[in-house]
Formats: structure tokens, C-alpha cells, sequence
């Protein structure tokens, strides 16, 4: 019985800590490097914006990140496990970081598939009659939800694409780890970084890039006095490096004892951050192209998000010599850096339940998968979806990911007092030490900025309709779906474990503890001081 027992509950994981890396670094790199941090550059003061941004990565991006990797690599566990391990009551916010990435899953990929068919239009260039009508209106078919409410008519050219990206995903989960996440991590990695490089030299050669670099790298000093400039910084990294999601804490639980977690860290936060500033060059050498073409300046074509992407992108390929090419490039890219972000988010489900109810592998992503498709397909296959995606985006960002990072760091650092415990598992384990500095930074640092930030939008959202919106659909799809997480996520927490889940019993987990001289309680599978020495155990 106990052989069976140990069987069930031993953890997957990843091949090599340079499998986890990669992987790390495909959750990280995602559709905001490429179409968001450009323009948050740009209008931040261009080269001068590297100032505040650099702070925040130093400053509360990699010490968050170190933070998911100790609490996921010291308590083996999915983000629900990992937190009832470290204290009962603490459970919730595991379960909030799942319900957040249930969430995101339904919206990301279907602008995944949005990509997949601008790859396939960019080969003969067929964007219909004009970019902006092409992708609003042809494409997507956008239907005023003020006047039709939310709909339910199927947009086939955007369905079908979904479909297909659901299908790759969870072929993706199903296989595994080591087999599944860690492999598609090995293959689609290297692939997304040759082509962004040679999309990137393309660019530099089209006539205007320099205008367009200069656009983006001259510095303006007069930016570094206003604070939103620098909450934009913080926001932004935030985001980037797949902090407070439960992705890393997912992720480090994969990985063997004797792994060296700052470092890895170091290499993910500098390795995503190389990766922006290559968006960064390339965006701008395209919107420079672009900006010459039609006679105006940069500041009149820079654009962000789906705009970019989806709108001027288009007119760069339209217009460029070899567009084919670029346009293949780019949404072959983003494709790329969807799919790795994306797996990265459905693991923090799938690991949430396996560990919960002891399932296997298949089961539980077949369990977790399809009904997070269908909602998926239902949802952003319709003429309504750009306004359900664009309010449960904002929404979940501000009051979802925002506010579980704020708690949880208080929650931590302040209640449970557990930061001297992570601070020392860190460095037990790596070449980059840390010190108490770290633990001001987790402790006291990162609080202030959370709050701040959340502060401000709560002060932006309630002062007048999210992009003017009806009230009753950001009722629905806005505050409705944001406090619905939090109250789920407690329910979940009172969920019993299944006996031959890991909360119970992990081999793994056990010898950390024998290691590191602590105990799990028997009953609630909190962490406690142990009574007797190593010598005494042993």
C-alpha cells in the first residue's frame, strides 16, 4: 500500500535545470513583450525609460521572482499546495492564482489564433479592404455590445483557428512535464528567438529605421519626474516575468533538490528583458518604415497592443519590400510566444488539481482542458469578444494579479513571517547569495509599489466606465468576475484533499524537510520547526 501511495504522489519534472530555464523564459516572453513594452518605452521616455525600468527589475521584479521560485522549490507544490504547506489558512491564495490563470487561458488563446491566421494572410498578403476594417470588421466582426448585448454569433475564421491552438495546447499538457511542457519549451524557444533576431535585422534594413530608432532610444530626462512613468516601470515587470500568476512556484516545484534557484532566476529575468529590448529595436525600425511611408511622424503611427499587432503591423508588411516575409516573421512569433505562455498558465491548473485529488496526468489535463477550450470557443468566437477580452483583461490585471501579489507578499512576509525561511532555502541551494537587502525588497518594497499601483486603478476604473462601457457588462465582465475569483478561491480552499494527494504525502517534499529540519503537520500540512536535530533524525 504505501509503495502504490508513493507512486501516485511522486512529482513530475523537468529534465534539466536548462530545460526549466527555457521554460521559464517561454513563460515570461509572451505577447506583451513583443507588442506592449515597446510603447511603454516609448512613452516613457524612450532611451531615459531604462532608468526606472532597470530599477524595477532589480528592485522588485527579480527579488518576486526569487520569492515564487523559494515558496514553489521549498514546499513542492502546485501554488494551492505550496501555500497550505507553508500555513493552512494561507490555501486561498494558491486557489486565487489558479482561478486568475483559468481566466487568462479562455481570452490568450484565442489571440493566439488571431496570430495563426494573420501568419497564414501575411503569406499572400490578404488583409481585405483596409488594415483597421480588415481586422475589426472583416475579421473579427466587432458588434457594439451597447446595442446587441453579449453575443453568441460564431465567427468561423477566428473559431477555427481556436479550435486548432486547443487541440496543440492540450496535446502539449497531456504529454507531461518532461515529455509535454519541457520539450515544446526546447523546440519552440530556440525557434521564437531565430526568428524575432532575423525579423529584427529585416527591419533595421527597411528605409526609415533609424527614425524610427531614434524614436525610441533618444532619451527624454524630463520623464523621470513624473511617478507614473516609474509605476508604469513596476507594472510593467510585474507582468513580464509571470510574477504572483502561480506559474513559477508551479514551475520550481518541477525541479530537483539540488537546482541553483537565484541563478536560474538571473538568467530568466535578464534573458526576458534582452528579449524586450529586441522587440523594442524591431517595433520601432517597422514604425519608423511605416512613419516615412505615409509622410508623418513616429509619435503618429506608434501604437500598442492589438493596434500594433494587428493593425499597423499589416500596413508594414503591406507596404514593405519582402512584407511577406516580416509578416510571417512576426505573427509566426507571436504565435510562438503565445503557445509557451500559455502552457505555462494551464500547468498552474492542471498541477492545482492533480495535486489536490490525485489524479493522473491525462485525466486531470483532459478534466482541466476541455472545459476551459469550450468556455474559450464560446466566448471569443463570437462578435462580442473583443469587448469581453479587452474588459476581462484590464479587470483581471489590476484587481486579479495585482491584488493576489500584494496579499501574498503581506501575507508572507508579515503574517506568516516566512521570508527568513525562503531567504535560506535560496541560499542553501545557489551561487548568487542573498541577504536581508532581499528581504526589504519582498517585505517592504513590494507592498508599497502593489498598493500604489492598485490604489491607482482602482481610482482610474471607478471614475468613469472602462472604455465606456455599458455598467452592466462591466458588472458582469469586470467587478463581477473579479470578486467571483475571490470568493472561489476560498471555497476551493475548503475542498478536503483526497488521502492520496501530495498534501498528505510526498517522498520529495519529505526529504527537503529531513534536509532543512522541518516538519509538515500531520493533519493541515503546514510547516513547522522541528523538535530534534538532523543528528536526532537520522
Amino acid at each position: 500500500m504505501a509503495t502504490a501511495t508513493t507512486q501516485t504522489t511522486r512529482r513530475e519534472a523537468f529534465g534539466s535545470r536548462n530545460v526549466f530555464i527555457l521554460s521559464a523564459i517561454g513563460s515570461a516572453v509572451g505577447l506583451g513583450n513583443i507588442w506592449r513594452f515597446p510603447y511603454v518605452a516609448y512613452e516613457g521616455g524612450g532611451g531615459a525609460f531604462l532608468i526606472p525600468y532597470l530599477c524595477a527589475l532589480l528592485t522588485a521584479g527579480i527579488p518576486l521572482l526569487f520569492f515564487d521560485y523559494a515558496i514553489g522549490h521549498r514546499f513542492r507544490g502546485s501554488a494551492p499546495l505550496a501555500f497550505r504547506r507553508m500555513h493552512r489558512a494561507a490555501e486561498p491564495l494558491g486557489w486565487w492564482q489558479v482561478l486568475i490563470c483559468v481566466v487568462i487561458a479562455t481570452y490568450y488563446a484565442v489571440i493566439i489564433a488571431w496570430a495563426a491566421m494573420y501568419t497564414w494572410f501575411s503569406a499572400q498578403i490578404t488583409w481585405g479592404k483596409g488594415n483597421e476594417e480588415a481586422f475589426f470588421g472583416e475579421f473579427l466582426q466587432v458588434a457594439n455590445v451597447a446595442e446587441t448585448g453579449v453575443s453568441t454569433q460564431f465567427v468561423p475564421q477566428v473559431g477555427i483557428p481556436l479550435i486548432a491552438v486547443w487541440v496543440i495546447v492540450i496535446v502539449i499538457m497531456g504529454l507531461g512535464v518532461k515529455r509535454g511542457i519541457g520539450r515544446a519549451n526546447t523546440v519552440l524557444m530556440p525557434l521564437l528567438t531565430l526568428m524575432f533576431a532575423v525579423l529584427v535585422v529585416q527591419a533595421l534594413f527597411l528605409p526609415g529605421a533609424a527614425e524610427g530608432l531614434n524614436a525610441f532610444f533618444t532619451p527624454n530626462w524630463e520623464a523621470l519626474a513624473d511617478p507614473g512613468v516609474w509605476a508604469s516601470a513596476y507594472g510593467h515587470i510585474f507582468f513580464s516575468l509571470s510574477v504572483a500568476f502561480g506559474i513559477m512556484v508551479t514551475y520550481s516545484s518541477y525541479l530537483k533538490r539540488k537546482t541553483d534557484l537565484t541563478g536560474s532566476g538571473l538568467v530568466v529575468a535578464f534573458a526576458n528583458s534582452g528579449f524586450e529590448i529586441l522587440a523594442g529595436i524591431g517595433v520601432f525600425a517597422a514604425l519608423g518604415f511605416m512613419a516615412q511611408a505615409q509622410g508623418v511622424d513616429v509619435s503618429g503611427v506608434a501604437e500598442s497592443g492589438i493596434t500594433l499587432a494587428f493593425v499597423a503591423f499589416p500596413t508594414i508588411v503591406s507596404q514593405a519590400t519582402g512584407g511577406s516575409i516580416i509578416g510571417v516573421l512576426f505573427f509566426g512569433a507571436l504565435v510562438f510566444a503565445g503557445i509557451t505562455s500559455l502552457i505555462s498558465v494551464l500547468e498552474v491548473v492542471v498541477a492545482a488539481l492533480q495535486d489536490k485529488l490525485g489524479w493522473g496526468r491525462v485525466r486531470t489535463t483532459l478534466t482541466v482542458s476541455i472545459p476551459v477550450a469550450l468556455i474559450s470557443i464560446a466566448m471569443f468566437s463570437t462578435t462580442t469578444a473583443l469587448a469581453v477580452l479587452d474588459t476581462t483583461d484590464a479587470f483581471v490585471n489590476a484587481f486579479g494579479i495585482m491584488a493576489v501579489a500584494l496579499v501574498a507578499v503581506i501575507v508572507v512576509a508579515w503574517i506568516l513571517h516566512k521570508l527568513p525561511v525562503l531567504r535560506e532555502h535560496l541560499n542553501r541551494r545557489s551561487s548568487f547569495r542573498i541577504g536581508r537587502f532581499w528581504m526589504l525588497l519582498v517585505g517592504a518594497l513590494a507592498p508599497v509599489v502593489l498598493g500604489y499601483l492598485f490604489v491607482s486603478e482602482i481610482i482610474a476604473k471607478t471614475g468613469e466606465p472602462y472604455s465606456g462601457y455599458p455598467q452592466w457588462f462591466l458588472a458582469i465582465f469586470g467587478w463581477g468576475m473579479v470578486i467571483s475569483l475571490v470568493v472561489l478561491a476560498v471555497l476551493l480552499s475548503l475542498l478536503p484533499w483526497r488521502r492520496n494527494s501530495h498534501a498528505k504525502e510526498d517522498p520529495e517534499y519529505d526529504a527537503f524537510l529531513v534536509e532543512e529540519d522541518y516538519e509538515p503537520d500531520a493533519e493541515t500540512g503546514a510547516v513547522r520547526v522541528a523538535s530534534m536535530s538532523k543528528g536526532a533524525r537520522s
